[in-house]
C-alpha cells in the first residue's frame, strides 16, 4: 500500500499548531503565503523544530522570480545552514536561468552544502525543489535535472497555475519519474479538487489549509497592518484532507 502525505505550508506560529493538530504528515514553513512564500524568521523556525512533524522551510529570499545573484545565493545558503542547525528535516529550494531552465550550477552549490550539513549533523536533509519548475520550458528535462541534482521530490502544479488544471500533465510527470523522485502536487489542493488531483496518481498532497477569518480591528486593514482579507491556517481544513488522504491510500 502507498500511504498518501499532506504537506501544510504555514507561516506563524499558529499555522504551526493548527498543521500538528488537524493531522498534517509534514509541515511547510515560510512567510508571506500570498505571494507564494518566503524565507520565514529564524525565531519561527526554532520555534517550528519543536513540532512533531518534520517541518522543511523555504528558502526564497524575495518576491518575483527565481533568477538569483550573488547576494542572493548567499542568502539562500545561509538559510540552509538556519534549518540544519535548527534541527529542521528539510529545505525547499529552487533557482532558474533567465529562460526559466532550472539553473543547475546554483541547485548543485545549495545542495552540495545541503548534504555536507547533514553528514555534519547525522541526519540529511530533505531536499524538495519548489515552484520554479513549473516555469520551465521543458518539464520532462527540467525533472531530469532534478533527478540528476538529486532532489527528493518537486513541488509542482503542472505548469499550470493550479493542479487541477493540470491532471494529464501531473499524470505524465509521475509516470516519468517512475519513482526516481517523488511529485508533490501543489496549489489550489482542497476538498473540492484533491480527488481529482489524486488521480493523477501523486502521492503527496500540498496546501495551506487556510480559511479566511473575521477582521477583528478594521484599523489594522485600514493602516495596512492586515491585507483586505486575513486568513489563517484551518485546523477543520487540515483534517479534511489528512483524512481524505488516508481513506484513498493505494
Amino acid at each position: 500500500m502507498t500511504r498518501r502525505l499532506l504537506e501544510v505550508c504555514v507561516e506563524d506560529a499558529r499555522g504551526i499548531a493548527a498543521a500538528v493538530a488537524g493531522g498534517a504528515d509534514r509541515i511547510e514553513l515560510c512567510a508571506a503565503l500570498d505571494i507564494g512564500g518566503l524565507t520565514p524568521p529564524a525565531s519561527l523556525v526554532r520555534a517550528a523544530a519543536q513540532a512533531p512533524l518534520p517541518v522543511h522551510l523555504l528558502a526564497r529570499p524575495r518576491a518575483g522570480g527565481f533568477v538569483h545573484d550573488t547576494a542572493e545565493r548567499a542568502l539562500v545558503a545561509d538559510d540552509i545552514r538556519t534549518a540544519a542547525e535548527a534541527g529542521l528535516a528539510g529545505v525547499v529550494i529552487g533557482a532558474s536561468l533567465s529562460d526559466h531552465r532550472l539553473d543547475a550550477e546554483t541547485l548543485s552549490a545549495w545542495i552540495a552544502l545541503a548534504r555536507d550539513l547533514g553528514a555534519a549533523r547525522g541526519q540529511p536533509l530533505s531536499l524538495t525543489l519548489h515552484r520554479v519548475f513549473d516555469l520551465a520550458p521543458d518539464l520532462a528535462a527540467a525533472l531530469e535535472t532534478a533527478v540528476a541534482l538529486g532532489f527528493d521530490r518537486i513541488l509542482t502544479s503542472g505548469g499550470q497555475p493550479k493542479a487541477v488544471d493540470a491532471i494529464p500533465t501531473l499524470t505524465t510527470l509521475v509516470d516519468r519519474a517512475a519513482g526516481r523522485i517523488g511529485i508533490l502536487a501543489g496549489s489550489g489542493v482542497s476538498a473540492a479538487t484533491l480527488p481529482a488531483i489524486l488521480a493523477s496518481g501523486i502521492s503527496e498532497a500540498h496546501a495551506s489549509c487556510r480559511s479566511a477569518v473575521p477582521e477583528q480591528d478594521p484599523a489594522l486593514t485600514r493602516f495596512g497592518f492586515n491585507p483586505p482579507v486575513a486568513r489563517q491556517t484551518d485546523i477543520a481544513a487540515v483534517a479534511t484532507l489528512a483524512t481524505m488522504l488516508r481513506t484513498t491510500e493505494t
